[in-house]
């Protein structure tokens, strides 16, 4: 520990062990409680199961109190904790109990760690951070590991070749543009561009062995992430390690703008396999599926907040990634002059409130109330904050939310008449769209409930949402609430029990 010493003895404890007593300065105000947990964590740790008492300082006096009563509920022994000359004389408890607490600590030390691009040494002033960099200095902090590592740099090189795709879209015409005469699982036809990107990103990801399986937008179901096996030569094969982790993706969300030159983008969400495949709740006609198709789904069907990490890449004007690995919000900027993802957006934090509201206002009308007359009120400066908000909405939700992100306000796709379940994909869409928005200090929602806690049913599933600003979307959400609708409650109670709405 970094304990700060003004003085230091030696006291003599029972047997032929002894412990330093620390006096704590006033450079030491700040971190005594973690000093003092480290205190009696260490004794029980040298203790090794002794009888014996371990003098702890006497500003550590409820830090020790409160650790002794964890330590005695663990090995059920006594440990007498009193006050004697300004220090606590503390009975250690066993050695295993002492392992218990130490790693509990160490994990949690390491879960709050943060990655600060200011700390970084020796970057580049030609470059700046890169993405690659970032990803190196989160996993020697803890933060991510190396299969994690190697995912994002997958979705790295896939979305510059989506980037270059989408660029030149407009000079390649009869390549790239147009529809491919086919139609989704979705029931909606497939743009040329869908396609192609997702066999970009599919392909990307596959071969990293770092996925136990894949769920793609495109993709009738989810398939396995690593190939058992592909061929480098005519003559040789080669196999991969198999996966622990879950990527679901959309590689082209806002196709359907492609050929007019909007905005578009990539969702991903990345999630890890459940240890118990048994306790995944999967549908009634997986009993009809093999057993590497019902392993694909159990790893599939999580709610998002179960989500290590999620984001998008925004290919417009710029090419920008966006994600989060459950410690922030983070942005990068594709640099074309050297084919590096670069640190732009160090700390994305929506604004608690916005001025805009964005969504498809012609179908207002066949919204759900309280829906209807919040969209009204705020028009109409009748909201809580008594200003009149703006409409401005692309019909891309990656070029909607990334606005919606950096200047504050509100995105929205609600139930209708008739789509009563929205037409945002939960797996590729919402979860990953509503952690992202959480982790940079906004709110998702569906009308009731939070996006985050919905169960998934089937891998594409379809969910209202509402997201963005966090009093934004608490304002709205408080008309849901107010609302005497029994049926569109029980649509949202239906989702989160995991049950078809």
């Amino acid at each position: 520990l970094p304990i700060s010493q003004s003085t230091s003895n030696w006291l003599p404890g029972r047997g032929d062990t002894f412990f330093r007593s620390v006096d704590f300065t006033s450079t030491m105000r700040g971190k005594r409680s973690v000093a003092c947990r480290g205190a009696v964590a260490g004794a029980a740790l040298v203790a090794a199961g002794s009888q014996t008492n371990f003098v702890a300082p006497g500003p550590c006096t409820k830090a020790v109190q409160s650790s002794v009563g964890t330590l005695r509920a663990s090995q059920g022994q006594g440990a007498a904790a009193s006050d004697h000359a300004g220090a606590v004389p503390v009975l250690a408890a066993g050695l295993a109990a002492a392992s218990v607490m130490g790693a509990s600590m160490r994990s949690k030390r390491t879960a709050r760690r943060a990655v600060d691009p200011d700390s970084f040494s020796g970057v580049c002033e030609q470059t700046g951070v890169t993405l690659n960099r970032y990803l190196i200095e989160a996993q020697k902090r803890g933060v991510i590991d190396s299969d994690i590592t190697s995912v994002f740099n997958s979705i790295r090189e896939a979305t510059k070749v989506i980037s270059k795709l989408v660029n030149r879209a407009p000079l390649s015409q009869a390549e790239l543009l147009g529809l491919q005469g086919e139609i989704n699982v979705q029931g909606e036809d497939q743009k040329k561009l869908d396609v192609i990107t997702n066999d970009v990103l599919k392909k990307a990801l596959r071969y990293t062995g770092k996925l136990g399986t894949m769920a793609s937008e495109e993709e009738d179901e989810p398939v396995a992430g690593s190939a058992k096996e592909f061929s480098v030569s005519s003559s040789k094969a080669v196999v991969t390690d198999t996966g622990k982790y879950v990527c679901v993706f959309d590689p082209l969300d806002g196709s359907s703008n492609v050929d007019a030159g909007i905005a578009v983008g990539t969702i991903f969400g990345i999630f890890k396999e459940p240890d118990d495949m048994s306790e995944c709740v999967l549908p009634a006609d997986a009993k009809d599926l093999d057993e590497e198709m019902v392993s694909c789904l159990a790893g599939t069907l999580q709610p998002g907040k179960a989500l290590v990490a999620a984001g998008y890449v925004l290919y417009s004007c710029s090419t920008e990634m966006v994600f989060t690995v459950g410690r922030g919000c983070v942005g990068f900027t594709l640099d074309s002059s050297i084919g590096e993802y670069v640190l732009t957006r160090p700390k994305i934090q929506i604004p608690d409130r916005g001025k805009i509201y964005s969504c498809n206002e012609a179908n207002i009308g066949n919204w759900d109330a309280p829906m209807r007359e919040y969209i009204q009120d705020i028009q109409n400066g009748k909201g809580e904050t008594g200003q009149k908000y703006s409409l401005r909405y692309i019909g891309s939700m990656v070029g909607d939310v990334h606005r919606t992100l950096l200047y504050g306000g509100l995105f929205a796709y609600p139930a209708d008449t008739k789509n009563k379940d929205g037409k945002l994909r939960l797996l590729y869409e919402a979860a990953p769209m509503s952690f992202l928005l959480e982790q940079a200090g906004g709110k998702a929602i569906t009308g009731h409930s939070r996006v985050m806690d919905i169960p998934p049913v089937s891998v594409h599933q379809r969910v209202p949402i509402i997201l963005g600003s966090k009093k934004d979307v608490e304002e709205c959400q408080k008309y849901y609430d107010k609302s005497d609708d029994p049926e569109l409650r029980a649509r949202c109670e239906s989702r989160l029990k995991g049950v078809n709405a």
